[in-house]
């Protein structure tokens, strides 16, 4: 919304508030799912309908101050929660995560992937089991990436070994992120997080989500009312712009599912960790905020 002020700073004041507030737009219906980056929207929307009585350059450098406050808030929000979230990870602990909840899927230090580097950091030895994450592979082409870099040790898996890991004893503790969490604490994640809640409920391994309080929906009571953002079938079909897939065949996919609020231990946020009943706990959490 920042580059949409800037690219039209030179128009009337009415076209350029309606200018970007369609930048916003198209912004929050590229990810329908995601509620936090509706609520970073609004905020801008906020600023925008409080500033009109201003200068279109005044407007602008106000919506820059914002959206650098924003930025820095995010990474103080990581290191909270990374520090709330050290607090449950045992001292040796193979962790597995899902997707990419990382610095790169943030704007610094990441949620679930900023709790891993909180306990490296702080001296405890774990070890990462990396989900590939069918099909944009952002375990894979992220998740690994980052760990190498930060020298944490991890091993990348196809998404459908996590169910042999878990089963053998071989994993200690889920993290995953969220793009959405409902009143009752109901998660939705990167397609292929609810398997792993289900493996987790059935043979008891700790499973955490990891997300800032701007992801919880107090307005929906469960996770039933979550929009689910389906995506091109060409993430299936082809793999790097090869196809892999017969032609015409149909093609199913969705880019999120829902955890139940039953298979989740706790939410890890900046405010500290909510546990069952999680509608009270949320609620708590997010008015201390």
């Amino acid at each position: 919304m920042y580059l949409a002020a800037l690219e039209y700073s030179s128009s009337s004041k009415d076209e350029f508030i309606n200018s970007v507030k369609q930048a916003g737009r198209e912004l929050a219906s590229a990810r329908p799912t995601a509620v936090n980056l509706t609520w970073a929207i609004e905020k801008m929307n906020e600023l925008l309908d409080e500033s009109r009585e201003k200068k279109v350059s005044d407007i602008v450098d106000l919506i820059g101050q914002e959206a650098d406050s924003i930025a820095e808030e995010d990474v103080k929000t990581n290191k909270k929660m990374a520090a709330h979230g050290n607090e449950i990870v045992p001292d040796e602990a193979s962790i597995l995560t899902h997707c990419n909840t990382g610095a790169l899927a943030t704007v610094d230090y990441g949620t679930a992937l900023g709790v891993v580097r909180e306990a490296h950091n702080s001296g405890k030895k774990v070890n990462v089991y990396v989900d590939e994450t069918r099909p944009r592979l952002q375990g894979a082409k992220l998740t690994a990436f980052e760990l190498l870099e930060e020298g944490i040790p991890a091993t990348l898996i196809v998404d459908s070994v996590a169910a042999t890991l878990i089963r053998d004893g071989k994993v200690d503790l889920i993290l995953v992120g969220a793009d959405r969490i409902a009143a009752n604490g109901d998660t939705a994640n990167k397609i292929g997080t609810y398997h792993l809640s289900e493996l987790a409920s059935i043979h008891d391994v700790p499973f955490y989500v990891v997300a800032p309080t701007s992801t919880v929906d107090m307005e929906i009571e469960s996770g039933d009312e979550i929009e689910i953002e389906e995506r091109s079938s060409e993430e299936v079909t082809e793999i790097n712009g090869s196809r892999i897939a017969p032609e015409g065949i149909s093609v199913y996919n969705p880019s999120f599912d829902v955890s139940p609020a039953e298979n989740i231990t706790g939410i890890i946020t900046e405010n500290g960790i909510a546990r069952s009943p999680f509608t009270r706990a949320l609620s708590r959490i997010v008015d201390r905020k």
